[in-house]
């Protein structure tokens, strides 16, 4: 998606992501097709860019779609990924220098824990990536929980 909004003006950003939607969130690689001719259509005149990098990235795209829908909204989710990523490297930056590598996890657990200090977050969390760990220790045969077991 960012790559699409290179080629294009800010003022169609909007419409190129709802145009782009159905593709990336198509259940099967026959639907994607079918979303991103009808995307060309709509686009290709105005920007053949865009239509053009998603084609020539298409055979990286398409084993994305064999995952469950729930695995697919958390990759395509990258902000709160890239908030908490922020915010580590924010507290390990102003630590500085760690004596070991206990200090250093440390540190970093202390920022994961400040990032929702009342703890409401929590239950906002659970419903949101609940399914997306299901989905991702059914898909991943379990090594997501074997670390608990």
């Amino acid at each position: 998606m960012r790559n699409s909004f290179r080629y294009a003006a800010r003022q169609d950003w909007d419409a190129i992501s709802r145009g782009l939607k159905p593709v990336y969130q198509a259940a099967t690689v026959e639907q994607a097709e079918e979303r991103f001719l009808e995307f060309g259509e709509q686009w290709g005149a105005k920007y053949p860019a865009i239509v053009r990098l998603w084609e020539n990235a298409w055979a990286e795209f398409v084993p994305f779609l064999q995952f469950d829908r729930e695995i697919r909204r958390i990759v395509c989710t990258t902000n709160a990924i890239e908030s908490v990523n922020a915010r580590i490297r924010k507290a390990v930056k102003a630590r500085g220098h760690f004596p070991n590598e206990q200090a250093a996890l440390k540190c970093v657990y202390l920022a994961v824990m400040a990032l929702d200090p009342t703890g409401k977050g929590r239950a906002r969390w659970t419903q949101r990536w609940k399914q997306a760990l299901n989905a991702f220790d059914i898909t991943f045969d379990g090594r997501l929980s074997a670390a608990r077991r």
